[in-house]
């Protein structure tokens, strides 16, 4: 398979002079003779200006000669080619791409919407020039391919799944390698050089957000519990231990297991408690 090959060609500034020169012995030929060789070389002349390009920064020209690849022109300045050489202009600039979010299921099977941010640049011209017929619309449609696989390899969240480590919410720079790693591999074709790729948007898709929220406002809730009890436990414990070791008040099995019970109903309720006054004995 041909690569990309650099070539250096002549500086514009010789091209200009030997175009003026032609002008001069046009002109020459015109006024001292009535050969019509004169206009052969004004055609020749007018010819060779078309030869002249310029080349910005960060910008390259595929040159091609009746059908064949010669070369590539990636140093910018004012230049003289053939004029037969046919020319395709490709950029060298690091561009972005903002990918609208489009629905896809995540692994386990949930609609979510998910978009990217792409930052790339041509690489290697003759691939990005020959390899692909738009090198173009080949990052946007291979981009959305790439979005596609990795939201089917990782769930949106761990909710189904206790020991999923990795999520699309939760992955962070794990995820984010993964799609620049699938990304570099799909785009090496076109001569593509992935700098960054990042997920920029990710949300569950409109029909089940609700109730995903819900869901999500459960799961806190259930944690946020969980540590509650945890707390409430660890307090009533210290309380019996301590009341035990200071010898305040003997309690027996029976009115341990009321003061565990009063003191979990409220350390564990999510309302103040309204305390009770007793008038009569202890035991009524």
């Amino acid at each position: 398979m041909e690569k990309e090959r650099k070539m250096s060609p002549v500086m514009g500034y010789v091209g200009v002079l030997v175009a003026l020169g032609l002008i001069g012995v046009t002109i020459f030929m015109t006024v001292t003779t009535v050969n019509p060789l004169w206009l052969l070389l004004l055609i020749v002349d007018l010819f060779c200006w078309t030869g002249l390009m310029v080349i910005n920064p960060n910008e390259s020209v595929v040159l091609v000669l009746f059908g064949k690849y010669s070369g590539t022109v990636k140093k910018n300045g004012f230049y003289w080619i053939n004029p037969f050489f046919s020319r395709k202009r490709i950029s060298l600039r690091a561009r972005n791409l903002n990918s609208d979010p489009i629905k896809v299921n995540d692994k386990i099977g949930n609609p979510i919407m998910i978009g990217i941010v792409l930052v790339w640049k041509v690489e290697n011209t003759f691939k990005a020039a020959f390899e692909v017929d738009d090198y173009i619309r080949f990052v946007d449609i291979q981009s959305e391919a790439a979005i596609r696989k990795l939201a089917g390899a990782y769930p949106y969240d761990n909710f189904d799944d206790a020991q999923e480590e990795i999520s699309l919410r939760s992955g962070g720079e794990e995820v984010n390698q993964q799609l620049e790693d699938e990304l570099s591999e799909r785009l090496e074709i076109a001569g593509i050089h992935v700098m960054e790729a990042r997920i920029a948007y990710l949300a569950y898709a409109s029909e089940i957000a609700g109730a995903m929220l819900r869901r999500q406002q459960a799961s806190a809730i259930v944690a946020a519990r969980q540590k509650i009890v945890e707390g409430a436990v660890s307090m009533v414990e210290m309380a019996l231990e301590q009341l035990s070791q200071k010898q305040i008040i003997d309690l027996d099995e029976e009115k341990k297991a009321a003061m565990v019970s009063n003191l979990m109903v409220v350390l564990c309720s999510d309302k103040d408690a309204n305390p009770v006054i007793n008038t009569g004995t202890l035991h009524q």
